[in-house]
């Protein structure tokens, strides 16, 4: 089941509660904040959010740039990157926001995320999740439960089938909260202009942002029903964004951002590690040819390169961004990441070195000086790093136990490595090695309270009861 399905059959349960369950009148911010926490805590079983540190401070620092200027909030923002290609961003319920990797793909500019991200921000300002719950009491609840069984059918393949029973229920249900749907959505555009009126970034940029989302709108598809789609009537959205903007004129004067990146480096990153391979080389290639000295191509051409194992291309690349980006941090923790695949691990550790106390990638440089470390045969310092690392973010860094495992193996402790390789198995969700593992970890252990560690974890994923 791709993760857009199990979005929307998670949006359609939220409304089919709040159908069924809520009360007359929109829905508390208590009610919203357990609806979100719910939905949060599904989102992070099914592993979609991506953790790259330097796309999710991107991310971080636009919504906190547009957020600085509002009044006090009832809820607390939390912007994540989805690991999903399509053009797409959405607010949860409680102002939870998510920024699809593919917006990267097809935007060109800061201003345009910001431009996509206000709109969010002012869907979840204006509580439109909230409304659209309540409102959906005037949905008939055959129709809705119609549309949960084309979304589910589809998932198994059911095609044309699927899309049938669907669209039908939607046209027959959905009818009455189309209008409230493109409401919100003007009122969303509407207030996105005013929020990014009072930052650096221009507001023309959600005008161009959801042209290229016109653009890109269902592949080209036209003819499917607005209330198919996440955000529906972009057509008339730009329209209507465009007479808004006639007469926009940027700041006479527009503040440099502190902790900002180059929004092409960061887009370029996006495609050289998580694009497609192939068609992303050929592109990248091309534009490199039209524009030889930059760095953002050279960097993301690295990238592509060392996914393809052509790593001495890869190092190539990087050195050439960094001849003309001089010490950018986001090259060289790639670069260290790549010697490091190539053998070369005192180069590795040399340039990994320099960037461990980075705000933002220092914790991903430790974590591959520590493979270096560890490969190099300095266990210790190895050990440190990476138990630092699953100190911080452990969701970030789950091989991190694996690399542990791998340490603890070869210092002959190998009780620790079972325990930490069960770990890793059950971050990675390989259920039959995580308890095997487990079993063998708490059978052997020494250390009282990682014993019992040990024995919990086990007896979760058995299926057995904790009592003693």
């Amino acid at each position: 089941m791709t993760f857009i399905r199990q979005f929307l059959i998670a949006c359609l349960i939220f409304i089919f509660l709040g159908s069924t369950c809520l009360p007359v009148f929109a829905i508390s911010i208590p009610e919203e904040q357990k609806l979100g926490n719910q939905f949060m805590k599904m989102m992070k079983e099914q592993q979609v959010i991506l953790h790259d540190p330097i796309a999710t401070h991107m991310i971080n620092t636009v919504g906190k740039n547009i957020l600085a200027n509002l009044p006090t909030q009832p809820f607390t923002f939390h912007f994540y990157l989805v690991n999903d290609d399509s053009f797409n961003a959405f607010a949860s319920p409680a102002a939870n926001l998510f920024i699809y990797k593919g917006l990267f793909f097809a935007l060109d500019s800061t201003d345009e995320l910001a431009g996509i991200m206000a709109h969010e921000i002012a869907h979840a300002v204006s509580r439109h999740v909230s409304q659209s719950i309540d409102r959906s009491k005037m949905v008939n609840i055959g129709s809705m439960a119609g549309m949960l069984a084309g979304i589910l059918i589809g998932s198994t393949g059911g095609g044309e089938e699927a899309s049938a029973l669907t669209i039908g229920s939607l046209a027959a249900g959905q009818s009455a909260m189309l209008a409230f749907t493109r409401e919100n959505e003007t009122d969303a555009d509407q207030k996105a202009v005013l929020f990014l009126s009072k930052t650096p970034y221009s507001s023309k940029g959600l005008l161009s942002g959801l042209i290229k989302m016109r653009e890109s709108d269902y592949q080209g598809m036209e003819g499917v029903p607005d209330y198919f789609k996440t955000h529906p009537g972009t057509g008339n959205r730009i329209i209507n964004l465009a007479g808004i903007l006639a007469n926009y004129k940027p700041p006479h004067k527009k503040k440099t951002l502190p902790g900002a990146f180059d929004f092409n480096m960061v887009k370029y990153r996006i495609i050289g590690l998580y694009a497609d391979l192939y068609e992303s080389i050929k592109k990248v290639e091309r534009k490199l040819k039209k524009d030889p000295e930059n760095p953002a191509l050279h960097y993301g051409l690295g990238l592509l390169y060392a996914r393809k194992n052509q790593r001495s291309l890869a190092i190539t690349h990087f050195k050439k961004a960094l001849s003309i980006k001089l010490f950018e941090p986001m090259i060289l923790l790639e670069l260290g990441r790549v010697y490091i695949d190539d053998g070369q691990l005192e180069n590795a550790k040399n340039v990994l070195a320099g960037i461990t106390d980075n705000p933002v990638m220092g914790l991903w440089a430790k974590y591959y000086l520590a493979i270096a470390q560890l490969e190099s045969g300095s266990f210790a310092p190895a050990e440190k790093n990476l138990k630092q690392v699953i100190d911080i973010k452990p969701e970030a860094f789950p091989r991190a136990y694996y690399h542990l495992a791998d340490l603890m193996s070869r210092e002959n402790k190998q009780a620790l490595s079972h325990y930490y390789l069960g770990l890793y198995y059950s971050e990675s969700r390989d259920k039959k090695n995580a308890i095997h593992q487990l079993r063998l970890a708490k059978e052997t252990l020494k250390d009282p309270i990682l014993k019992e560690d040990a024995k919990k974890r086990f007896e979760k994923l058995s299926g057995l009861s904790t009592k003693s």
